[in-house]
């Protein structure tokens, strides 16, 4: 059987390394159980079985108000659509290529993004992302002209493809110990999703039955980084938010059924009954509530007003009998709750939500403002939830990186090997919120223009100017050469007008009086 989709692929010499761990797996499904090629056994139970009503699990979680509200903090942070400008931006400033490399990958890049029409659906595809815990895209090319690059980027749902890993082992016949001796990468794809058998055993993998053999390069994809120890399996950022949101959802369920158990006040009749037989006393005490109870309920569905006497409500009142030799008949009132204004259960498991997904809790609190101020009004939550955005934002990033090579290495303008030299120095940068971070650069520069000012006096002789420039102001390198030239060149254009030795025709200038033109002789 044929694999479906494209390689890229360079020649490479005969390993002479050898070990007996694979490497890092990124959530791969370890499977094949027989040495040798393709498809002998297949063992899908358990693992991809969980990770499909895994993901099903937290598409529904995130569905309830407070974690949907904590997800669009989270996206809304790391994503900024802003009018006119586009939500990320790659840097190229630490790649060691020459200009037009350069540029050829800024326009290539631009190409990317307008395939997947990030513009118009990256708060989509970055939520999506973080709710599901992985992310696939088909990357479509026209396998008779490869050179033209990526024709299309088509998003996959997770719970229909998965990664796959055929390691073949040799023995060594010296030690005993068996070593990798090849590792073949592929996905699996069902319409359907993958299929697992209903019993422990490793079933027989058919490619028609179970799914479509994909190469490992038609696919792009980038997981949350989280994964399950015991099952081997990718997790979502919401997997440690699946149980406080059940208990949240048990206490607000049973609050409204607290509420309405024991908010209304009853009644209690305590009927005389005298010296009648237990089942006289029984009947006679049917009677009177029969005689004194009109119950009418409406239909909803019928619109018809109905006799519903025989159906007794939590919220009616008690009727109790009494002999004889006690009072006689009373009625008594039951006081309804008086704690139903309590919510600190309710908001401690929203508290203990919110610390599940990394979301300060003060964000929940509509009335609370928001900061801007000096660092030291920062609180650590919002420190905290910053870094954790970032590291995010990194993350999603791989989906860039094989997008971008894809379409660089077939249109020829590197190859395999350049790219494995630079990726690591190429940097994504996501737009900001303008307000924010103009804020936030004031409030900074305000600070260091006051420390430079207490430093002044000490310039020369406790600290240098380049030290000022570079711990206090923050200035790189290029900078303060740059600043440097910038002010030697505004000083070289003044004149100073008190000093004897300037010229005449230097002060005439100066005044704005063009000298007198040298006469010929005749």
């Amino acid at each position: 059987m044929e694999i479906f989709g494209y390689k890229i692929q360079r020649k490479e010499a005969a390993r002479t390394e050898t070990s007996f761990v694979p490497p890092s797996d990124e959530g791969t499904l370890d499977t094949i159980r027989a040495g040798g090629y393709y498809g002998t056994y297949l063992d899908l139970e358990g693992v991809s079985k969980n990770e499909s009503e895994q993901i099903k699990r937290y598409r529904e979680i995130s569905m309830m108000p407070d974690v949907d509200s904590a997800i669009d903090d989270i996206v809304n942070e790391s994503i900024a659509n802003l009018d006119g400008e586009p939500p990320i931006k790659i840097d190229l400033e630490r790649v060691k290529v020459s200009s037009n490399i350069k540029k050829e990958i800024e326009k290539e890049f631009q190409t990317v993004l307008d395939l997947m029409n990030f513009s118009d659906r990256s708060y989509d595809y970055y939520r999506r992302w973080y709710i599901d815990g992985r992310m696939y895209f088909h990357k479509v090319i026209d396998t008779a002209k490869p050179k033209q690059g990526l024709k299309d980027v088509r998003y996959i749902d997770p719970r229909k493809i998965k990664k796959v890993r055929n390691i073949t082992k040799e023995k060594d016949t010296k030690t005993g110990v068996e070593f990798i001796k090849n590792i073949e990468e592929y996905f699996v794809y069902n319409e359907r999703g993958i299929a697992t058998t209903q019993s422990n055993q490793v079933s027989n993998f058919s490619p028609n039955t179970q799914g479509l053999k994909i190469t490992k390069d038609a696919i792009c994809y980038t997981t949350s980084g989280l994964f399950d120890a015991d099952n081997n399996m990718v997790v979502s950022y919401l997997h440690k938010a699946i149980k406080p949101a059940n208990q949240l959802r048990m206490m607000e369920n049973s609050l409204v059924i607290y509420r309405l158990a024991r908010a209304p006040e009853r009644r209690i009749f305590y009927i005389d009954v005298g010296d009648l037989p237990k089942l006289k006393a029984e009947q006679y005490l049917k009677d009177i509530m029969n005689r004194y109870r009109n119950k009418l309920v409406y239909d909803a569905q019928t619109g018809e007003v109905r006799d519903d006497k025989k159906t007794m409500s939590l919220l009616e009142d008690f009727w109790l009998p009494r002999s004889n030799g006690g009072k006689g008949t009373e009625i008594d009132v039951l006081p309804g709750g008086q704690n139903l204004g309590e919510i600190a259960d309710i908001e401690y498991f929203q508290k203990k939500l919110y610390q599940s997904l990394n979301v300060p809790f003060s964000r929940l609190q509509g009335e609370s403002g928001m900061n801007f101020g000096r660092a030291a009004e920062i609180t650590r939550d919002e420190l905290k939830f910053t870094k954790f955005i970032a590291k995010l934002r990194r993350r999603f990033s791989m989906l860039f990186d094989d997008l971008l090579k894809t379409q660089l290495v077939l249109k020829g303008i590197i190859t395999e090997q350049d790219w494995d030299e630079f990726y690591r120095h190429i940097e994504y940068v996501f737009t900001q919120d303008a307000y924010y971070t103009e804020s936030k650069e004031q409030e900074m520069l305000r600070s260091r223009i006051e420390l430079l000012g207490q430093l002044a006096p000490y310039d020369g002789q406790y600290v240098t100017k380049k030290y000022i420039q570079q711990h206090i102001l923050r200035f790189t390198e290029e900078e303060v050469e740059e600043m440097d030239k910038e002010i030697e060149q505004e000083q070289s254009r003044k004149i100073d007008y008190t000093d004897p030795k300037t010229s005449a025709q230097n002060q005439q200038l100066a005044s704005g009086v063009l000298p007198t033109p040298p006469q010929k002789n005749k």
